[in-house]
């Protein structure tokens, strides 16, 4: 029976519909906030060939795993774990996906309502006016302070997010993705066509694109490696998830290739509309400028006030950001939602409707850490959410998914998996040396620096 025939469950109505939900799970701040940011603390135009590396060699490597995985089983992280290796303790893996899913969720809903915030902010001019740095920093500063403005923003991507995933796969997740992102791709090209034709533009594109490799160092390797889990939305288990509604037909090689590229890709543009953007500020120092959420919602702004035809490019970008923060979203919830269904039988509905409330909750102190309650601003409890969940959550994840294809199911499973709808896999040597080797043992060095560092 065609995988497309179980309508128990779900299934993709076609190839490209897969790749642009899985592109979107993986499209989302973390290209077009996290991204630039990191260009900007770590070296410029080194971190972006870096970070292309890791996509290459890491990246690529454990998303393909958890597309074997996913499709093999047909089932959401716990379940799939479970199906190959029953009666074990691998299905602790899958829990931990389920638990990192909600709470990503949980904080990176803040921000991402900050993102509707700011959309909405940019609509009504709020950046029309010639802004200072100290301007844009208090908007900044009483719009996260606000506890009933930050929770309707919050609960805005919550409730859109909630209703997407209740529809299904065809009915919401394929349709929504069909339709935010070739919207997405058509606002960032324009944004970037715009961009390069700003004053100081040439400034910006050589911090950005011209690599000084003097500047390579460990931090910039880490942070690379970092970035390339984070962006590409690995080792959360949602890639494992989305293809597990995936036809024996689809080529899962090739599938990873596009998304990758089209991740890459968005994260690249996005640079070329920041950094120009950026530029034409003369004040803007390379490697000064980016303080965790600075360059988005203060620095950003603070130069579209200044720039000719700023009201039209913020909405336009805000409008991007909102675009991109929802596809990512879905996927968040995607994964627990699918556990619910598969494993406890709960409706697809009830199942959203309880995870985006419990999400909520958990998000109430991430929520109020900016300004709303002193002591979570003390505690920094958005930044801890973020060392558990995406630093070692996600890296943990990726690290559990590569030993347990390699040495728990075993490469040669996984290549026949990876044989349907692909005969001719022409890496499968380097992919086989990357999964057995190089992922783990760089994702444990990973690992280690982190736990240092923090």
């Amino acid at each position: 029976m065609d995988y497309h025939e179980d309508s128990a469950r779900g299934a993709w109505g076609s190839k490209i519909a897969f790749i642009f939900a899985a592109a979107g799970s993986a499209i989302g701040l973390g290209n077009i906030w996290r991204y630039p940011m990191m260009v900007g603390l770590n070296g410029g135009a080194i971190f972006v060939f870096t970070n292309i590396l890791a996509v290459i060699f890491i990246g690529f490597t454990v998303m393909l795993a958890e597309f074997a995985i996913g499709r093999h089983t047909r089932k959401n992280p716990v379940g799939a774990y479970n199906a190959i290796k029953p009666g074990t303790h691998w299905k602790l893996s899958g829990y931990l996906n389920v638990a990192v899913g909600i709470g990503i969720l949980s904080f990176y809903g803040v921000i991402a309502g900050w993102a509707v915030g700011y959309f909405f902010k940019a609509i009504t001019g709020a950046f029309r006016r010639d802004l200072s740095w100290f301007d844009s920093e208090a908007i900044f500063k009483n719009f996260t302070a606000d506890p009933l403005v930050v929770f309707v923003c919050f609960s805005v991507i919550l409730v859109l997010t909630v209703f997407i995933i209740s529809k299904g796969i065809k009915g919401g997740i394929e349709k929504w993705s069909k339709i935010l992102m070739p919207a997405l791709f058509i606002l960032i090209i324009f944004l970037a066509i715009r961009a390069l034709t700003l004053p100081g533009a040439g400034r910006g594109l050589a911090f950005y694109l011209n690599p000084d490799f003097s500047k390579f160092n460990g931090t910039v390797l880490f942070f690379a490696v970092a970035q390339a889990f984070f962006s590409l939305s690995v080792g959360n288990g949602a890639m494992m998830t989305y293809a597990s509604y995936l036809s024996k037909k689809d080529n899962l090689v090739s599938s990873a290739g596009w998304v990758c590229f089209f991740d890459t890709l968005v994260a690249i543009l996005a640079g070329i509309i920041i950094f120009p953007t950026l530029f034409t500020s003369p004040e803007i120092v390379p490697g000064e400028f980016v303080a965790d959420t600075g360059l988005m919602f203060q620095v950003f702004p603070m130069v579209l006030s200044k720039m000719p035809g700023g009201y039209v490019f913020g909405v336009m970008f805000f409008t991007l950001l909102l675009v991109a923060v929802l596809t990512s979203t879905l996927s968040l919830l995607e994964v627990p939602t699918a556990f619910l269904v598969d494993e406890k039988k709960w409706t697809r509905r009830k199942a959203a409707i309880v995870l985006g409330a419990l999400a909520f909750i958990i998000g109430i102190p991430a929520a109020l850490s900016n300004g709303g309650v002193k002591l979570f601003t003390k505690w920094g409890v958005m930044i801890k959410m973020d060392f558990i969940f995406i630093s070692l959550g996600m890296t943990i994840g990726a690290l559990l998914i590569s030993v347990f294809l390699a040495y728990a199911w075993g490469v040669k499973n996984a290549l026949k998996e990876i044989s349907f709808g692909n005969s001719r896999f022409k890496l499968k040597a380097l992919w086989i040396f990357n999964i057995k080797y190089l992922a783990p043992v760089v994702i444990v060095i990973l690992l280690i620096i982190i736990i240092n560092i923090f």
